[in-house]
């Protein structure tokens, strides 16, 4: 539906609830061609990708789009791969020929992380699982969350993620798996989160000393918390082992009605050399939502 107020976090509050899209069943759509989107400067995609990118989509966004259908027309597009899937959701988009690019599961909170010390029992037990779900699938990446500061400061708070992370790292580098944390603004989305600021998860990516515990560099809500998203990324592209796009202000399409000039984004990640995933996670405000990421892989294909 056009102009969606969907967001990241009643999202999220879903899939950790266990409701909402990822455990309601969805009426079949047939396939649709997707006609061209009128944008300023936008330039329909061709069948060929440069394939300097590997082009991953976050599922959140489309969830009124059975995933079955949306994984077939992701790969359409050129679309290597989706993040953010439950393990009951796995097999669909591997059936395809798509990867999980990101792996998550129902208990996943942004609120209540490991900066918190009682968490630490009960999100080591799920997250051994879903790590060892993970590798057994082929999936080398899974997401981990701070969680709120609620009065923990910043120092303690990077303390309590270093300990109770610490365990599970060790699991997922016998695993081959990374688990990276989502760097999230606390000034529009996410109040009150803690690893809001890239030299704070930079901080605690060196103090976990792990090839195997890296960042979630979300361009959306790094340029709301801090700008300088080019110069950040070169300098730390080494701790970034994924990245999110969206649109500023809003979050809403890629193209040139918000703020960011993303082909620049993307020659920059290119120059480092990145070869993991860049996934789509704008909320659509096209009446044709695929259209919508069509147009996003199509700018961000450098």
């Amino acid at each position: 539906m056009a102009n969606s107020k969907l967001n990241r976090r009643k999202a999220i509050k879903n899939i950790s609830l266990g409701i909402g899209a990822l455990s309601l069943g969805y009426t079949e759509l047939k396939a649709q061609n997707f006609p061209d989107v009128k944008t300023t400067n936008f330039t329909p995609l061709n069948n060929k990708l440069k394939g300097n990118i590997n082009h991953s989509v976050c599922r959140w966004c489309y969830q009124d789009i059975p995933l079955s259908e949306f994984a077939i027309q992701a790969k359409e597009i050129g679309i290597k791969a989706i993040d953010l899937l439950t393990p009951d959701e796995w097999k669909i988009v591997s059936n395809v020929g798509l990867q999980c690019s990101l792996a998550t599961d129902n208990f996943a909170s942004i609120t209540q992380g490991f900066n918190d010390p009682k968490n630490h029992k009960v999100l080591q037990e799920k997250y051994h699982t879903l790590i060892s779900q993970a590798s057994h699938a082929g999936i080398n990446q899974v997401i981990v969350f701070s969680g709120n500061r609620n009065g923990i400061s910043d120092k303690t708070g990077l303390e309590h993620c270093a300990v109770g992370l610490e365990p599970l790292v060790k699991h997922a580098e016998k695993n081959n798996v990374t688990l990276i944390m989502e760097l999230l603004n606390s000034k529009v989305d996410h109040a009150d989160y803690q690893c809001d600021h890239t030299l704070w998860g930079v901080a605690l990516v060196d103090k976990i000393g792990s090839p195997n515990f890296k960042l979630l560099y979300d361009i959306y809500h790094m340029q709301i918390m801090e700008g300088d998203i080019i110069a950040t990324i070169k300098k730390y592209n080494h701790y970034i082992s994924h990245y999110h796009t969206g649109g500023v202000p809003g979050r809403h399409e890629i193209n040139d009605s918000q703020e960011l000039n993303y082909p620049a984004i993307m020659r920059a990640i290119v120059a480092n050399g990145f070869k993991g995933y860049v996934a789509q996670e704008f909320i659509p405000t096209y009446e044709n939502k695929m259209a919508a990421l069509k147009e996003g892989i199509t700018i961000c294909d450098v």
